[in-house]
């Protein structure tokens, strides 16, 4: 499995940003797609994830203001975040897990990472 995360930059605060994770190779049928950021000097933490079903899980930062969403057909899997803050500023990852406790988040059950793409929140 590859994935190509993809849509970073730098944007204002309360701006809008939608990043997207282009999986390839042998996804599988059942899995979920998680998306992770890790800023300088923190820990990596989960920021939400979707099963293939289309369920998909947020962790608190992520609630009310990020919608995860994905194109089946296409393979990818979006992260549209709103209304975003200097917090959010850190390096996003994408990772593919076909393990189904893996939509609450637990990196660990990641098997597959993309390489990250940087979100710069700054006025």
């Amino acid at each position: 499995v590859q994935l190509q995360a993809s849509g970073g930059g730098l944007v204002r605060p309360g701006g809008s940003l939608r990043l997207s994770c282009a999986a390839s190779g042998f996804i599988g049928d059942s899995y979920v797609i998680g998306w992770f950021r890790q800023a300088p000097g923190k820990e990596r933490e989960v920021v939400s994830c979707i099963h293939s079903t289309g369920s998909a899980y947020y962790a608190d930062p992520a609630k009310d203001r990020f919608t995860i969403s994905r194109d089946s057909a296409k393979n990818t899997v979006f992260l549209q975040m709103n209304s975003l803050q200097p917090g959010d500023t850190a390096v996003y990852y994408c990772a593919h897990s076909q393990k189904l406790m893996a939509i609450y988040g637990a990196s660990e059950l990641y098997d597959y990472w993309g390489q990250g793409t940087q979100v710069t929140v700054s006025s």
